[in-house]
């Protein structure tokens, strides 16, 4: 049984003290106003009330310095609030470079993760302190949300859909996860813990997997060659679908004379829909491998897409404008 979410977490990330300063802001203002608007209330009710039955008040006709205080002093709070609720979010929504990418998959009612060598957990997750971690969450069914309050970070984990977060553990220990989306009849116990370690004793821990954790990279080589997405996506790019080489992270042109960015959801969906955005200067040739794969298995194929950033990128036909940066 999962112990009690306590009052108030241990701050374990980067993110736990700006986001508890704001909260504190938040809680400030609101009791500093709550207080003075029922202190006035009462102090009003007796000070101004009707002294006698047939008794007329003052008329008043306003007052523009109050007018004006009661407009410019809660404008300035909301956009103070807005503002720095706005920087936390940017600084949660914008991942660094160097992060450790780790996949989750939410599904009734457990977490599946894969470490970046391919060692699985079920309900744990391992990290080392000091590096930046970013999580890829996908769902095998319905809305979860992974949900860390140590770390003060949060995502929605969609079907059909990839959902990052990134965090850096500030402090080793072992704090709970949740999921904080109601997701079904057992959703209360769909929990675990994060392990915070020692870089030195996470080394050790992730070298430490057994011989049945296969290596993300190499399953998705070995799914590419079994798919027969080999003899198209050709490395020279002379085959009948764009090279693969350097196109993660990397920006592509479409057949539509738009562009988007290869991250994780672009290569998902190219799996899925082919035909959803076609790279310029090919054919919709590529069929869809919708219900033939699972999460895991996409996930393998694009740590094996994600590992041919680092090779040359072919001059000869279509796609890549600028390749993703190694």
């Amino acid at each position: 049984m999962q112990s009690q979410l306590p009052f108030y977490p241990d701050q374990a990330s980067n993110f736990a003290p700006s986001v508890d300063s704001l909260m504190t802001f938040l809680i400030l203002v609101s009791v500093f106003f709550s207080l003075a608007i029922t202190a006035a209330i009462v102090i009003f009710f007796f000070k101004f009330h009707r002294k006698s039955k047939n008794e007329i008040g003052v008329p008043i006709h306003g007052d523009m310095r109050l007018e004006v205080l009661w407009i410019v002093v809660p404008a300035i709070l909301s956009l103070a609030m807005f503002g720095w609720g706005a920087a936390v979010y940017v600084d949660f929504r914008h991942a660094p470079l160097d992060t450790l990418d780790i996949y989750v998959v939410g599904k009734q009612w457990m977490w599946k993760v894969q470490q970046p060598n391919g060692r699985r957990e079920i309900n744990e997750l391992h990290v080392p302190v000091g590096r930046d971690v970013k999580l890829v969450l996908a769902s095998e069914d319905v809305i979860h949300d992974f949900f860390v309050p140590a770390f003060r970070v949060k995502m929605d984990v969609v079907p059909g859909h990839y959902n990052t977060m990134w965090f850096r553990p500030t402090k080793a220990g072992h704090y709970e996860f949740f999921c904080s989306q109601y997701c079904g009849t057992n959703h209360a116990v769909m929990g675990g813990w994060v392990t915070v370690m020692e870089p030195s004793e996470y080394a050790a821990w992730l070298s430490g997997s057994t011989g049945g954790d296969a290596n993300p990279v190499t399953t998705g080589e070995k799914l590419f060659a079994e798919k027969a997405c080999s003899t198209c996506h050709l490395s020279n790019g002379t085959g009948r679908a764009p090279s693969l080489n350097g196109v993660y992270g990397g920006t592509v042109r479409l057949a539509d004379g738009s562009t988007v960015t290869a991250d994780e959801a672009y290569i998902r969906e190219s799996i899925l829909l082919s035909n959803a955005k076609i790279v310029a200067g090919y054919q919709p040739l590529m069929p869809s491998f919708q219900g033939q794969l699972t999460e895991e298995d996409i996930m393998s194929l694009t740590a094996y897409i994600k590992s041919l950033q680092s090779q040359p990128v072919p001059a000869t036909g279509a796609g890549v404008i600028a390749p993703g940066k190694k």
